[in-house]
């Protein structure tokens, strides 16, 4: 076996999306309205949440983090396949590589967490109403998101350690916008099995896990609005959940496509537009699937934009 110097290489190579140089600029474009109204969104959503006390509940404390959380999801990836775009260059760096992989990792299992504990505080608040502020205290709240970070945190961590113990051959081109962890152990020379099996072990129980918990409250709340004989407290029920599920979908459905076929090397172009949909256009949604219909954030932002200027 060749020791791993012999075959470290230092940069990648991002094909991105298309090939053609008239195209670019369209790309280009593209995604640089779709940054902008990801991280405006997600702002203005966190501001409302922090300047309306009436927002300080732990519904809108979940929310105000998971818009932080696609802030920094989408800074991860975004950015740099601009940058690459710009120059006209595909090139990133091996260390830059393996930092990208660590960040995305880690708001995209942030994310995953994010999306279950809301699903949980739904549950609480649909099926134990006259509990619910006792259950959703504020140091379980923080615990919540505390813990989330923390899973988050290990499992990235564990993942990019062991994309480093691969070694790398000639073939450096990776058929994606961004360093996706699938596409860069398909490129090691080295033996990737145990890599294979941990990724795949982690998806079942670290994406699995939440998407069981998510069904199993929903489950819950279904059978707990069918046998509330109020048509306006189900139709309350509903229209809250409603937007939740739908981010749900979205993000699951993508995400588990995209990791589910990435053994497949015929996937990849249709493996990174599955990629766009839950790492660029779930986090541009989420602020407006969630206030669209939501009286109290309607409220909020007209409070927040007739504030005066001192």
């Amino acid at each position: 076996m060749e020791p791993d110097n012999e075959t470290q290489i230092t940069e990648f190579i991002l094909l991105g999306f298309s090939e053609e140089s008239g195209l670019q600029p369209l790309v280009f474009g593209l995604f640089l309205s779709m940054y902008l109204i990801t991280v405006c969104g997600n702002v203005l959503l966190i501001l409302l949440v922090a300047s309306d006390s009436q927002l300080h509940t732990p519904m809108y404390f979940f929310l105000a983090n998971l818009s932080f959380v696609d802030i920094c999801f989408t800074s991860t990836t975004i950015p740099k396949m601009l940058w690459n775009i710009q120059t006209q260059s595909k090139v990133i760096t091996y260390a830059g590589c393996i930092t990208q992989i660590y960040f995305f990792l880690l708001f995209a299992g942030l994310d995953d967490f994010l999306l279950t504990v809301m699903a949980y505080d739904r549950f609480v608040a649909i099926c134990h109403p006259l509990h619910y502020t006792v259950i959703m205290n504020p140091q379980l709240c923080g615990l919540l998101v505390l813990v989330s970070w923390i899973i988050s945190a290990l499992h990235s961590l564990i993942e990019s350690l062991m994309v480093l113990r691969l070694s790398f051959c000639t073939e450096v081109e990776i058929p994606h916008f961004f360093c996706e962890i699938n596409q860069v152990v398909q490129l090691a020379c080295s033996n990737t099995f145990f890599n294979d099996m941990v990724m795949y072990f982690v998806a079942v129980l670290l994406a699995g896990g939440p998407l069981a918990g998510i069904l199993y409250s929903y489950s819950k709340i279904v059978s707990s609005i069918h046998g509330n004989s109020s048509a306006q407290g189900k139709y309350k029920a509903f229209s809250t959940c409603a937007s939740h599920l739908l981010v749900v979908s979205l993000f699951y459905c993508t995400s588990l496509g995209v990791y589910l076929s990435s053994a497949a090397p015929q996937s990849s172009h249709s493996s990174a537009m599955a990629s766009v949909v839950y790492a660029v256009v779930t986090p541009m949604l989420n602020p407006f699937v969630y206030s669209l219909r939501n009286k109290d954030i309607k409220r909020a932002l007209k409070r927040f934009i007739a504030v005066p200027v001192i």
